[in-house]
């Protein structure tokens, strides 16, 4: 068996030309650290030549030189050195001239206490730890930069994929098949996109996909909703602020068009907004920069806008509450989202997937749709689209004890459905086959 490798310990250097005062650093010391001690300047530099010196403790009144002029030296020629000055005097240009040109990392007077004493030396030990780490980390990420840009284009490649247009749920033959392949086609070139649609509908999901498969995919998505703020928070917000600009402003603070410069800005509910802050907006699109709230000066910004809203903008503009201006630097390109009551065949695997996801969120063993269940979501137009049937299969999974998730655990408004669904739902619930994917039980649906 080997023997046990002896633990090194960190030495310090004592300089002072008082014997008295070396052995009672000394004494306070030794059982935590290797202790050397010297007199003068002269023996200070023959030991740290000799030894690898973590701390120095010097007394400031030495014959021939100050603690502070030969720090001084010590900081050039031995630079990872924790530098610590012990003196009976407080001089205040001393200590200054020891901070600024000395670098020295403590300033004790004496008498000094043991305990102290020995607290400061830990702590200058573990800066000299703490320093040659952030080297050696340096030192890494200088040489591995071939292996950082490795991973993150492997990170990149992942979130490219993940909000893919593929990966938007929806079943063979959807209408959203037509604005997804519209939107890979004009996802490379560089047009603002205005995506409509009602809320719920993903339209977030959608401006995600055109941004990451665009040319500026590996710079930032950021995006605001335009309806949650007033005009002042949203400009700030968008633009940024200077500290004091407003009451409130107490630091200077970074604009969405600055922090997404090269990538993309997405404005949700962009109808919503007063006409005031749309003349703001409309300048930031025209001269391509923008000027924080309180700055003399305008900054630079290269950044695509994709804008989204539920409201009908071309009536808006003809009503007067949308600028006409405005509407047409953002539709550059127009895209719709379609209702989920108007694609009812994409019900069926967007629940399975939602149905999978709250699974995995809830920690419950995987489920499956009872085809009761799936017939009574079928006959629901989901007005609030597919936020409200994620909610619904949420709230659905929380309730159900077993595997399978029946119609029963929905709020009874799906269950009862609107008016002009009930024959549907009569239909549906009579007709479904027991067994089966989805995907066939729904073909049945369809076929009723």
């Amino acid at each position: 068996m080997n023997a046990a490798t002896p633990l090194v310990l960190p030495t310090v250097l004592v300089i002072d030309d008082e014997s008295r005062s070396q052995d009672a650093i000394r004494r306070t010391l030794e059982d935590d650290f290797n202790v050397v001690t010297a007199g003068c300047a002269d023996e200070g530099r023959t030991l740290l030549d000799r030894h690898e010196v973590s701390v120095l403790l010097c007394d400031q009144r030495m014959p021939g030189t100050t603690g502070v002029q030969f720090l001084k030296e010590v900081r050039e020629r031995w630079p990872d050195v924790v530098r610590i000055i012990i003196s009976g005097y407080t001089d205040s240009e001393d200590i200054i001239e020891g901070i600024n040109d000395a670098g020295i990392y403590q300033y004790l007077l004496k008498p000094w206490l043991p305990d102290h004493l020995l607290h400061t030396v830990r702590q200058a030990v573990e800066v000299r730890g703490l320093q040659a780490d952030m080297q050696r980390l340096n030192l890494e990420l200088r040489t591995s930069a071939p292996v950082l840009r490795a991973r993150k284009e492997e990170k990149q490649a992942r979130v490219q994929d993940a909000f893919d247009f593929n990966r938007i749920v929806r079943a063979p033959g959807s209408p959203m098949d037509h604005t997804c392949e519209v939107a890979a086609r004009i996802a490379r070139y560089d047009l603002p996109v205005l995506v409509l649609g009602e809320s719920g509908t993903g339209k977030e999901l959608l401006a995600r996909a055109i941004h990451y498969a665009s040319p500026r995919a590996a710079r930032a998505f950021v995006m605001e909703n335009c309806a949650a703020m007033s005009e002042t928070l949203l400009e700030s917000e968008l633009f940024g602020h200077k500290r004091g600009a407003f009451t409130g402003a107490y630091e200077d603070h970074v604009g969405m068009f600055q922090r997404a410069d090269g990538g993309t800005v997405f404005l949700d509910e962009i109808g919503d907004t007063s006409p005031g802050f749309q003349v703001k907006l409309l300048r930031v699109l025209q001269e391509q920069e923008v000027r924080p709230v309180g700055a003399t000066r305008a900054i630079p910004v290269n950044v695509r806008v994709i804008a989204a809203t539920h409201r009908d903008l071309e009536s808006e503009v003809r009503a007067g509450r949308f600028r006409q201006d405005l509407y047409y630097r953002l539709a550059g390109m127009t895209l719709a989202m379609p209702p989920l009551r108007e694609r009812p065949g994409d019900i069926a695997p967007i629940a399975d997937t939602l149905l999978q996801q709250a699974s995995r969120e809830l920690a419950r063993p995987a489920m499956r749709l009872a085809p009761e269940a799936l017939g009574c979501m079928m006959a629901y137009p989901w007005p609030g689209n597919i936020r409200e049937l994620r909610n619904e299969i949420y709230r659905a999974v929380a309730l159900t004890e077993g595997a399978e998730l029946r119609a029963n655990a929905f709020s009874s408004k799906v269950l009862q459905g609107q008016p002009g669904t009930a024959a549907m739902a009569h239909r549906t619930g009579n007709g479904l086959p027991q067994s089966g994917t989805l995907q066939e039980r729904l073909d049945a649906i369809e076929a009723v």
